[in-house]
C-alpha cells in the first residue's frame, strides 16, 4: 500500500471514530450505559489510527528537508463534549432493583456484548485515600472490561482502614465524595466490606470484581480475592507505576520542613500544624533568610545584566575613541607635521619677508652720505634669535657701502 492510500485510510479512520463518538454521546443523553472501549472494531481502529500516526511520524523525521506533505498530516481525535453533568449516586439512595432473580453473565457474554437493559455489573473497592491518577486509571480499566458496564465502587470506611491497613490522609465522607466524582463511577458503595462475601455480591448484583493481578494479604489471609478468584469472577486490571498514596505521603514526608513553612507562610497557625513554638520561629527565620537570599540573588542577576550592559556601551564607547582619535592624529599630522601644510606655509611667508626687506641693487659710484642708509646693521625681530646676521651679497659692488664707518668715509674723501 503506497503512502497516499495509507494517510487517506487514517483519515477515513478518524472520520469513522468521529461518528461512533457522536453516537456514544447521544447514547449517554438517552440513558443507555454503553463502553465503546473493548469493542473489537474500535480496538482494529485504535490500531490503524495509532499505526499511521507512527507512520506519518516516521516519514517526518526520516524526511530529507523535514517538510510534509499534505496526505501525510497527523490524524487527531474529533472534538466533541462526553462528559457527566452530576456525581455518581450512593448505593443506598438508589431505589431498590426489580423483582427479577439475580442471574450472573458469563465472561464470553459480558464480552461478546450485552443489552442496553442489562448492563454487566462490575465491582471495584479499594480506600481511595488522596485520591490521584492511578485510582482513575484502576476504574477506567474496570470501566472498559466490556461493551455495556455498569462500574459499582466500594469505598471502606475509617474503622476498617484504620484496623487493617493503617491512618489515612482524608476521612472517610471526603474520599466516598471524591469516589463519586470520578468520571468512569457509576454507584459508590459506602462503608464496604473488607472480605467480599457471598450475601454482598447477591445484594448489588456483581458479575464481576476488578483488581490487580497482585495477591492482597490482609485480614490474616494470603490473598482476599482467591475466593473471587476461584469463583471465575475476577476481572484483573493492570496498576499505575510510578505513583500511589504511598509514595505522595513519602514526599510530604521527606518535604516536611518545606511544606511546614509553606503552610505558615498561607496563614495557618503553628497550632493548626501541630509546630512548636521553638520550632514555629525557626521556621519564620528560615523563611526570612531565604528571602534575603532571593533578594540577593535578584541583586547579582541584575547586577550582572548591568555590568554586561555598560561592557557593551563602553565598548562601542571605545571603538568610537578610537576611530575619533584617529581622525583627529591624522588632521594634526597634516596640519602641524614635518610635511604638514603649517610648514608650507611659514616657508612661503618667511621667503617673501626675506624678499620684502632685502636690499636694492646699488649704482656704480659709492652713494653719499645722505643717501646711506640710516641704520645699516637693522635686522628683523623675527631672526634674531636664530639667523645670523645676514652678510651682503657677493655679487653687489655697491653693497659693501652699507657697512662702512664714516671715519673710512672721510678718509677716502682726503685722499
Amino acid at each position: 500500500m503506497c503512502c497516499s492510500c495509507k494517510s487517506s485510510l487514517s483519515v477515513c479512520v478518524g472520520a469513522l471514530w468521529g461518528f461512533l463518538l457522536t453516537v456514544l454521546s447521544c447514547c449517554q443523553e438517552k440513558g443507555a450505559a454503553v463502553c465503546l472501549c473493548k469493542w473489537p472494531l474500535l480496538d482494529q481502529m485504535e490500531a490503524q489510527s495509532s499505526s499511521g500516526l507512527l507512520l506519518t511520524r516516521k516519514r517526518r523525521r526520516d524526511g530529507s528537508n523535514g517538510e510534509t506533505d499534505e496526505g501525510e498530516r497527523l490524524v487527531k481525535i474529533p472534538r466533541c463534549t462526553v462528559g457527566l453533568k452530576h456525581p455518581a449516586p450512593f448505593a443506598d439512595e438508589l431505589e431498590p432493583a426489580d423483582g427479577k432473580p439475580y442471574e450472573r453473565v458469563s465472561m464470553e457474554e459480558a464480552k461478546r456484548g450485552t443489552p442496553p437493559d442489562r448492563p454487566v455489573r462490575v465491582y471495584a473497592d479499594g480506600i481511595f485515600d488522596v485520591f490521584h491518577s492511578g485510582h482513575a486509571r484502576a476504574l477506567m480499566q474496570a470501566k472498559c472490561l466490556f461493551p455495556n458496564t455498569h462500574l459499582i465502587v466500594g469505598v471502606c470506611s475509617d474503622d476498617l482502614t484504620h484496623k487493617y491497613k493503617g491512618f489515612t490522609v482524608m476521612n472517610e465522607d471526603e474520599r466516598y465524595d471524591a469516589v463519586r466524582h470520578c468520571r468512569y463511577v457509576d454507584e459508590v458503595v459506602r462503608n464496604a466490606p473488607w472480605t467480599l462475601t457471598p450475601e454482598f455480591l447477591a445484594r448489588h448484583r456483581i458479575d464481576f470484581v476488578a483488581h490487580d493481578d497482585i495477591p492482597y494479604s490482609s485480614a490474616g489471609s494470603d490473598d482476599v480475592y482467591k475466593h473471587i478468584k476461584e469463583a471465575g469472577m475476577f476481572a484483573p486490571t493492570q496498576r499505575t507505576e510510578g505513583i500511589s498514596t504511598s509514595d505522595i505521603i513519602t514526599r510530604i514526608v521527606r518535604d516536611y520542613d518545606v511544606y511546614v513553612r509553606r503552610n505558615l507562610q498561607r496563614g495557618y497557625t503553628a497550632k493548626e500544624l501541630n509546630v512548636s513554638f521553638i520550632n514555629e520561629k525557626k521556621y519564620h527565620l528560615q523563611e526570612r533568610v531565604d528571602k534575603v537570599k532571593r533578594k540577593v540573588r535578584d541583586v547579582e542577576e541584575k547586577s550582572k545584566e548591568f555590568v554586561q550592559k555598560v561592557e557593551e556601551k563602553s565598548i562601542d564607547l571605545i571603538q568610537k575613541w578610537e576611530e575619533k582619535s584617529r581622525e583627529f592624529i591624522g588632521n594634526f599630522l597634516q596640519m602641524f607635521g614635518p610635511e604638514g601644510a603649517l610648514k608650507h606655509m611659514l616657508k612661503e611667508g618667511k621667503g617673501r619677508m626675506l624678499q620684502a626687506i632685502s636690499p636694492r641693487h646699488s649704482p656704480d659710484s659709492s652713494p653719499t652720505r645722505e643717501e646711506r642708509s640710516p641704520s645699516p646693521t637693522f635686522r628683523l625681530p623675527f631672526f634674531t634669535k636664530t639667523s645670523p646676521p645676514p652678510s651682503p651679497p657677493p655679487h653687489h659692488s655697491g653693497a659693501r657701502g652699507y657697512l662702512i664707518s664714516e671715519d673710512d668715509d672721510e678718509d677716502d674723501d682726503e685722499n
